[in-house]
């Protein structure tokens, strides 16, 4: 086993500041290296006397413990100088050192929305959840929220019954569960989707980790969407955290009754985005899609350009504007405002839509013009035939 592994989860625990410890791992070609430096150096980095004990005499147990949760099948640990580590993630503000994943890691990669709310909605507020979230998984995207109990397990939960995928951050080791009833939420992430965490295998559940969290649910999302959130709460955390960071903040309208309504409408008056669709998140993140695409067909290292075999998700070949969609494109690029025109969709559901096509390999974008990818099947019966194979 070599040192780099050791040397990480040593850094990660020593806990505190991020930036004192950033500072560390960047003054040294390697973070064994800088772990090994001694007092002098950790000073020197501002470490902070806590810090530079932790660095000392290290929790041994706990570094076994990481260990042996990484050698098993699925289990991943992505540092945040290495190529894996999702990009959006890296540009946020106080990015983590490091983190562990239960899961498919490219996942983290792909264009997501955050969906977060109250734990305790009202029914409303746990259907609305579950429409966007169902709208976000059927135009390819990602949901992303923090796996807690009401409007978080909504979100989850509509991904994967769409055939979607979801990335959990959890406020604890990525092999513990919070809440406990969440056992099978969580496995049902992890093996169709991804948990992640910044804390080590073994850590439990504490109120101080939960803020943390957000800033990662926020910095891993194009957007975040606020469903239901009463004035104090961590909601509102990650909304704020979301903005910061640069990312499109928008709220759902609620009653002037329903006190869980009068966080999403703080968030209004302070300037989030009003929605009442999910198309119209879509149609704010527009741009930012366009330049994520790229950045996840490269780090799969399968582009569409090579005119891939791919098969159209059931969610897409059963929705009569998919089909639509599919007999106007050709094998000779067409631009988006013809399409348009011809298909009588509205743009926002028309780039959620090329979106979905593209990252499912079906179509391809050349200089802002779509068409047919050459590999896949010429004709919406043939389309129908490979769904089937």
């Amino acid at each position: 086993m070599d040192e780099h592994t050791p040397a990480l989860l040593t850094l990660i625990l020593a806990g505190g500041s991020l930036a004192s410890r950033r500072a560390l791992a960047a003054a040294r070609p390697t973070v064994a290296a800088a772990v090994h430096a001694g007092p002098v150096a950790w000073r020197q980095a501002g470490c902070s006397a806590a810090q530079q004990q932790h660095l000392a005499s290290p929790d041994h147990a706990a570094i076994e413990r990481a260990l042996r949760w990484l050698q098993q099948p699925g289990h991943h640990l992505i540092a945040a100088d290495d190529d894996g580590f999702p990009p959006l993630l890296r540009a946020a503000p106080e990015p983590p050192l490091a983190l562990f994943v239960d899961g498919d890691p490219s996942h983290l990669w792909h264009p997501a929305i955050a969906v977060v709310g109250s734990r305790s909605p009202t029914p409303s507020g746990r259907a609305l959840a579950a429409e966007f979230s169902t709208a976000f998984s059927r135009a390819g995207l990602a949901v992303t929220s923090g796996l807690a109990a009401g409007i978080d397990a909504a979100a989850h939960r509509a991904a994967l019954d769409n055939d979607g995928i979801t990335v959990a951050v959890v406020g604890n080791g990525p092999d513990h569960v919070f809440p406990l009833h969440h056992r099978s939420l969580q496995a049902a992430v992890a093996s169709r989707g991804a948990v992640a965490s910044e804390y080590l295998p073994g850590t439990p559940a504490r109120p101080a980790y939960f803020p943390a969290r957000n800033r990662l649910v926020a910095g891993l999302s194009l957007a975040t969407v606020v469903v239901e959130a009463a004035n104090r709460s961590g909601a509102l955390i990650t909304a704020r955290l979301a903005a910061e960071a640069g990312r499109e903040v928008c709220a759902l309208p609620g009653s002037v009754r329903n006190p869980r309504a009068a966080g999403c409408h703080r968030l209004i008056r302070e300037g989030a985005a009003l929605v009442e669709s999910a198309d119209e998140v879509m149609a704010l993140i527009a741009t930012a899609l366009a330049d994520a695409v790229p950045d996840l067909q490269r780090h799969l290292a399968t582009p569409t350009e090579q005119g891939r075999r791919a098969r159209l998700p059931p969610t897409l070949a059963s929705d009569p504007d998919y089909q639509c969609l599919w007999k106007l494109l050709d094998h000779d690029p067409t631009p988006a405002d013809s399409l348009i025109t011809q298909s009588g969709l509205t743009a926002a559901r028309l780039s959620s839509m090329l979106l979905a096509m593209e990252l499912a390999g079906i179509v391809v974008c050349e200089h802002g013009r779509y068409c047919r990818n050459p590999g896949f099947p010429t004709s919406t019966a043939s389309m129908t035939q490979a769904e089937g194979q």
